[in-house]
């Protein structure tokens, strides 16, 4: 049996801050299970989820917010370099992806750090030994980060709706799209469901 997780997310979306924590459990306890982050890079500069969605993802699940973020959270917010920046570590760095994404949200939602250009980076670049090429702090999209774009257009097309984050199980031919709404406020709870699908 073969199975695969997708995960489509917004490192700055907070409903998909509070979904990345079911990645890293499933990724805990599924270690050889191969997980796709593809960042959907939908804040453009033009918008923000804004205070009031913060507060409601912190009511409705696991995830915690920083006072700095929360004062901050109706400013406009740009994910494209994030989106480069995930791009490049899951391609390049595919074992530490999801701990550099945990990483990149813990500082954009609690340290409240915009990821706005190269220098906004530099202390993940450190932690994890990185050092991503130049294009990756571009304000345009990469080619991994518009591949993985054209890649979340067609599962998208499969599963009938936009609506992200969105975690698909794929097990042998059948994609399930997981209800993960059920376990935000115990991540690890999802683990009972993935083993039922399995």
């Amino acid at each position: 049996m073969n199975a695969e997780l997708f995960f489509i997310y917004d490192s700055h979306s907070p409903w998909s801050y509070a979904s990345s924590a079911l990645v890293e459990q499933i990724h805990k306890a599924f270690a050889d299970m191969p997980i796709h982050l593809w960042h959907i890079a939908y804040f453009d500069g033009n918008d923000s989820p804004g205070k009031k969605q913060a507060q409601q993802v912190a009511e409705q699940s696991a995830a915690h917010f920083g006072m700095d973020y929360l004062q901050y959270a109706d400013d406009s917010k740009d994910s494209l370099m994030s989106a480069n920046f995930m791009a490049w570590a899951a391609n390049k760095q595919p074992h530490q992806a999801i701990a550099i994404l945990r990483a990149l949200q813990q500082q954009h939602f609690v340290d409240n750090n915009p990821l706005l250009d190269k220098e906004d980076f530099q202390s993940l670049c450190d932690t994890f030994k990185l050092s991503p090429p130049g294009k990756v702090f571009k304000d345009t999209l990469t080619r991994d980060a518009e591949y993985a774009l054209a890649e979340i257009d067609e599962i998208q097309q499969v599963i009938n709706t936009k609506a992200f984050p969105a975690l698909l199980l794929a097990v042998d031919d059948n994609l399930v799209l997981l209800n993960h709404n059920l376990y935000l406020t115990k991540p690890e709870a999802i683990i009972d469901a993935i083993k039922m699908e399995l």
